[in-house]
């Protein structure tokens, strides 16, 4: 068996995969945190409860109205987000003036309802979601099998991202997004209806959360518990990266995956913590993130 450093191949790459497709789920996650917070200045803690929410509602559409994986797709994420666009306007919106605490503390609050409420009803344990027909098995890559839904998740995540990169960094719609932060007022004289454009964001934002959970779906199972798990991990991912910052959000999600995957390879005691000495290391250096910009 052919090895590198010592550790066969087929586990490299198998453990370079995982870290992948966790990597996946951090840059999505991260994303949404990061265009929230990049033009609402919201913490939005309630992240990891919308990305369970939208693992839920697929579960749901499927067991109760016979929908299917792809379906989901579709339907999850602006049902969800819709469900972001009413915290928006009834809670959000009242509290943009005052410090950054009192959005966190809120989202905190409301994530920590949502997860009770699920955790009542369906219990601690994971339901399962099975993983669509179409993408089922696998291609045998000779150093590694690769799973056939694991390499759409990687895919599919991948062209998100560039794609929200895209809309907000290269486009008129993502210009306005962009001077919104810095001067609301201005934009609002070009007869662009700010309040909306704010939270209609909040909603997309929400809207890759629920995306990322039902993707997430069928490889971690159903569970109350899957946000709260990966949510103080995305925190870290976003600090690390830089607040507000799409470009960091990307790829330190995807970068940081992989690093994650290579520690359990090669110093599995430290898989759990390294992200979050990564964290410190480089908020000692760079206080801003490493896309974030110096103040």
């Amino acid at each position: 068996m052919t090895e590198i450093f010592g550790v066969p191949t087929q586990a490299l790459f198998g453990q370079l995969l995982i870290g992948l497709i966790n990597g996946s789920f951090y840059a999505l996650l991260s994303l949404g945190l990061a265009v929230i917070f990049g033009l609402l200045n919201i913490i939005n803690f309630t992240h990891g409860a919308q990305y369970m929410l939208g693992a839920f509602v697929a579960y749901l559409l499927l067991n109760w109205a016979g929908l299917n994986y792809w379906w989901s797709l579709v339907l999850v994420p602006p049902i969800v987000g819709a469900t972001g666009i009413v915290i928006e306007r009834l809670m959000l919106s009242r509290l943009y003036k005052l410090d950054h605490l009192y959005g966190l503390l809120l989202t905190f609050g409301l994530a920590l309802i949502v997860q009770g409420v699920f955790r009542n009803i369906y219990g601690s344990s994971g339901q399962p979601y099975a993983i669509p027909e179409q993408l089922t098995g696998g291609r045998n890559l000779g150093f590694m099998f690769l799973p056939n839904y694991r390499a759409w998740i990687i895919g599919a995540s991948a062209v998100v991202c560039l794609g929200t990169w895209f809309v907000i960094e290269r486009t008129k719609l993502g210009a306005y997004l962009r001077a919104a932060t810095e001067n609301p007022v201005l934009v609002q004289s070009f007869g662009i209806n700010v309040p909306r454009m704010v939270t209609l964001t909040y909603g997309f934002g929400v809207a890759l959360a629920a995306l990322a959970g039902v993707m997430a779906a069928p490889v971690y199972q159903v569970s109350p518990q899957m946000g709260a798990d990966l949510i103080i991990v995305v925190f870290a991912v976003v600090v690390i990266g830089g607040m507000g910052s799409i470009a960091g959000a990307i790829v330190t999600g995807f970068g940081l995956g992989l690093i994650e995957g290579l520690t359990k390879v090669f110093y599995p005691e430290a898989s759990n913590t390294v992200i979050f000495i990564i964290m410190a290391i480089v908020l000692l250096v760079r206080p801003a993130g490493l896309f974030g910009q110096q103040k």
